[in-house]
C-alpha cells in the first residue's frame, strides 16, 4: 500500500501593484519577495479573516464558547442565540463596546503618560522637559478650574506660571481617578451638546471607571439590552474624545510647542544612504521629542560622521510620526503598513517603538537585515531575542535618547551592500490647529473663525470633512483615503486629517496649497490660492482628532452655522480604519453630532436591528450617526449628501451674492 505523502502547499505571495496604490510601497513589496522576507501584504493573502468574526456576532466572553452566530435568511423575529441566550444584538453591542474600551483605553493611557511627564516637568524633576508654551498653559488652564490670577491686598496679580503648571498637572491627573464629579473638559463642547449630554446620562464621571465598567457590562450575565450597552459605550467614549485625547493634545502642545505649518516631505524616499537612518515607530512622543533634540546636538552628529555617516536622518511611521513632523519638521517615512518595508531598505539602522500599531514581525524582518528594533515602553515588548529593550524614563530622557542614537550610529557601519532606498517623495505642509487655522484666517490682529464660516455660507466652501483613521491590509493601501479625499475637494469640502490619511495626503502630494489649483473645485481653490493654505489640512495624530472637535466648537462659536455641532455642514469619515481606536474615536464624534463613515468592514454587519440602532436611531438621539460604505466614491457622496442636507436645513442652499456677513446679519441667520 503507497504511503500516504503530505504535500506542502506554496505560500501565496501579494500583488505589489493590487496591494497598493503607492510606487514606493510596490517597489518595497517586490523587493522583499525577491529577497524571501514576508511582509504583511503576503501574509493578507494566506490568512482570510472570519466572516462571522467580522460580522460581530462570535461571541468568546466565557468559556462555553465562542458561541459563532452566522447571519442567515430567516422569517419573523432572529432565532439565533448563544449558549445563555444571548442574542446577536447583544452579542455585537457586547463587541463594539469592548472595541470602544480597548480604543478609549490606548488612547487615554497614552494620554496619562503625558500627564505624569506633565508632572514631572511642573515639579521640576527632568531636565529634559519644561513648559515651552507658557501661552498655551493659560489658555487650557481655566478648562481645569485652575486660575490665572490673584488677589493681592485687592490687586489682581498673575499667578507663578510654575504654580499653574504644577495645579493643572494635578487635577489633570485626577481626571483619569477621580471619585466624583464628571470631566472638566466636557464643557468645552458647544452648550447645546454639553445639555444634550447630561439629559441623556452619558457625561463621564472619571475616565478609568468607564472603561472598567464596559469591561464589567460585557461580561457574562451583566448587561443584555443593546441601547442599555450603549450608552455606556458613549459615556466611555466621550471619556476618550472630551477626555484623555484632549488633555494628551493640549499637555503635549504645552510642553513640546504648539504646532504651527512647517514644511517637510513623506514616503520612504526621505531616507538617506549617507546618513543614520533612525524610525521611530508608535503613538506616544515623550521619548521621539527629546531623540529630535539629541540627534541635532553636536555630540551626536560628530559620532555618526565618526561612524562614517554625513549625518544623522530621522524618519516617522504613524502617529509618532504626526507628533515629530508637526513640531519639527521630521519627515514622514510612511504609514502604518509600510513599518515592514521601511527595515526592506537596508537602510534602516534603528527602528525605535512606542506603543500601539507596532508589528511584532518587524523583529522577524530585522534578522534579514542589520536593522535594530528597539522597544522603549514597560507595557510594549517584544518576545524576540533580537530586540532590544530599552525602558524610557522621563527623568533619564537625555541618557536613553543618546544611547539609541549611539547604538544607531554604530550600526551604521554593519549596514548591508545592497541598499535599496526608493526614490519616491514629497513636499507638504502641516502642523495646523485650532490656533493656527484661527491666524491663517484672520492675521495677527483679528484672528477668528468668521472668514471660514463666511465661505461656507456663501458657498465657496461646500463644508466640512474629517477624513481620519489607519490603513487596513484588507484595502488597497492607501486607495480608499485618497480616492475619498480627493472627491471631497473637487466638490468644494475642505478636509481636516489626521493620523495614517494625514500621511497618506503627504505621500501622495495633497498637502500643499498648490494641490487646490489641481484637484479642487472652484470655491475652495478660490479659497486655498487666497489664503495659502492647502485644501487638506493636516492636524496631527490620532489623539488630535480632539483638534478637530474643538475647530468644529469654534465654527459654531463663530456663528452663522446653527447653535450646536449637529447643524454644522460637516461629516467624518474612515476610509481603512483598523484600530479598535477607530471604533471609539468613531463614537465619540457621532455622539459628539457628527455624521460617520467607515469604509472597509463594519463590525456589526451580523446583527442587522443592532446596526440599524447605530446607523439610524443614533441621529435621533445625538444628532449624528454611523453609516458604512467600503466603495471610497460613494463615501465621499454620502458625507457630500449629508453636508447639503446640514446646508438646506440651515437656509444656505441656494445662490446668492457672495457679500462678508456682519455680526447683525449672522445674528440673524442663527434666529432663523
Amino acid at each position: 500500500m503507497a504511503e500516504d505523502v503530505k504535500v506542502e502547499k506554496k505560500a501565496k505571495v501579494a500583488d505589489p501593484v493590487a496591494a497598493s496604490i503607492d510606487v514606493a510601497t510596490q517597489e518595497m513589496i517586490a523587493r522583499a519577495q525577491k529577497l524571501g522576507v514576508e511582509t504583511c501584504f503576503d501574509r493578507a493573502e494566506n490568512l482570510k479573516p472570519c466572516n462571522i468574526g467580522s460580522q460581530g456576532t462570535c461571541c468568546k466572553n466565557c468559556a462555553m464558547g465562542p458561541c459563532r452566530l452566522p447571519l442567515t435568511k430567516f422569517e419573523g423575529d432572529d432565532p439565533r442565540k448563544g449558549i445563555c441566550g444571548a442574542t446577536p444584538n447583544t452579542i455585537a453591542a457586547r463587541n463594539f463596546c469592548r472595541m470602544i474600551a480597548s480604543g478609549a483605553a490606548a488612547h487615554s493611557d497614552h494620554g496619562r503618560s503625558v500627564a505624569e511627564v506633565f508632572l514631572a516637568a511642573a515639579r521640576k524633576e527632568s531636565d529634559a522637559y519644561f513648559i515651552k508654551d507658557t501661552k498655551k498653559l493659560l489658555a487650557v488652564a481655566p478648562h481645569f478650574d485652575v486660575a490665572t490670577t490673584v488677589e493681592v491686598d485687592g490687586e489682581v496679580k498673575d499667578r507663578d506660571i510654575d504654580e499653574i503648571a504644577l495645579e493643572v498637572a494635578e487635577t489633570a491627573l485626577a481626571e483619569w481617578g477621580k471619585d466624583s464629579g464628571e470631566l472638566k473638559y466636557l464643557k468645552r463642547a458647544p452648550q447645546p451638546r454639553y445639555d444634550l449630554w447630561k439629559k441623556l446620562g452619558v457625561l463621564p464621571r472619571n475616565i478609568d471607571r468607564e472603561v472598567v465598567e464596559i469591561m464589567h457590562r460585557t461580561h457574562i450575565g451583566v448587561d443584555q439590552d443593546y441601547k442599555n450597552l450603549m450608552k455606556q459605550g458613549t459615556r466611555c467614549s466621550l471619556a476618550d474624545g472630551w477626555g484623555g485625547s484632549m488633555m494628551a493634545t493640549d499637555l503635549q502642545d504645552i510642553l513640546f510647542g504648539t504646532p504651527y505649518p512647517l514644511q517637510s516631505e513623506a514616503n520612504l524616499g526621505i531616507m538617506k544612504a549617507d546618513h543614520v537612518n533612525i524610525i521611530i515607530h508608535g503613538h506616544e512622543p515623550v521619548l521621539s521629542e527629546i531623540i529630535v533634540q539629541m540627534s541635532q546636538s553636536q555630540e551626536m552628529l560628530d559620532y555618526a560622521r565618526s561612524k562614517g555617516a554625513k549625518g544623522i536622518q530621522l524618519g516617522g511611521i504613524c502617529c509618532t510620526a504626526n507628533e515629530i513632523l508637526q513640531r519639527h519638521g521630521v519627515p514622514l517615512a510612511g504609514t502604518f503598513l509600510q513599518q515592514e518595508l521601511a527595515i526592506v531598505t537596508g537602510a534602516c539602522d534603528a527602528m525605535v517603538v512606542d506603543i500601539q500599531c507596532v508589528f511584532q514581525n518587524l523583529a522577524n524582518v530585522a534578522k534579514c537585515f542589520h536593522t535594530k528594533v528597539i522597544t522603549t515602553h514597560p507595557i510594549a515588548k517584544m518576545e524576540q531575542d533580537n530586540v532590544l529593550h530599552i525602558e524610557f524614563d522621563e527623568h533619564h530622557a537625555l541618557e536613553d535618547a543618546k544611547k539609541i542614537i549611539m547604538i544607531a550610529c554604530d550600526n551604521f557601519t554593519k549596514r548591508g551592500p545592497d541598499v535599496c532606498i526608493p526614490k519616491h517623495k514629497n513636499p507638504l505642509i502641516a502642523g495646523f490647529g485650532v490656533e493656527s487655522i484661527e491666524y491663517h484666517l484672520g492675521g495677527s490682529f483679528r484672528g477668528n473663525y468668521y472668514t471660514l464660516n463666511d465661505n461656507i455660507i456663501n458657498g465657496r466652501i461646500r463644508g466640512i470633512g474629517a477624513v481620519v483613521g489607519c490603513n487596513n491590509v484588507r484595502t488597497r493601501h492607501n486607495e480608499a483615503h485618497l480616492t475619498v479625499v480627493k472627491e471631497l475637494i473637487k466638490n468644494d469640502v475642505i478636509v481636516l486629517t489626521t493620523g495614517c490619511n494625514g500621511i497618506a495626503c503627504g505621500m501622495a502630494g495633497l498637502l500643499t496649497p498648490e494641490t487646490a489649483q489641481v484637484y479642487c473645485g472652484p470655491g475652495l481653490a478660490e479659497v486655498c490660492e487666497t489664503v495659502g493654505i492647502p485644501p487638506v489640512l493636516h492636524m496631527g495624530s490620532c489623539v488630535d482628532n480632539s483638534r478637530i472637535l474643538l475647530a468644529a466648537t469654534e465654527v459654531v462659536r463663530a456663528g452663522g452655522l446653527g447653535k450646536d455641532l449637529s447643524e454644522v455642514p460637516a461629516a467624518g469619515s474612515a476610509p481603512e480604519w483598523m484600530s479598535e481606536k477607530a471604533i471609539s474615536i468613531g463614537q465619540y464624534v457621532v455622539a459628539s453630532g457628527v455624521y460617520t463613515v467607515f469604509g472597509g468592514v463594519f463590525p456589526v454587519s451580523g446583527a442587522p436591528v443592532f446596526q440599524d440602532y447605530l446607523f439610524k436611531e443614533h441621529e435621533k438621539i445625538y444628532g449624528g450617526m454611523w453609516d458604512f460604505e467600503p466603495d471610497p466614491i460613494k463615501h465621499a457622496w454620502k458625507m457630500i449628501a449629508h453636508i447639503d442636507k446640514k446646508r438646506k436645513a440651515l437656509g444656505i442652499d441656494k445662490a446668492r451674492e457672495r457679500v462678508l456677513m456682519d455680526m447683525a446679519a449672522r445674528q440673524k441667520l442663527d434666529a432663523a
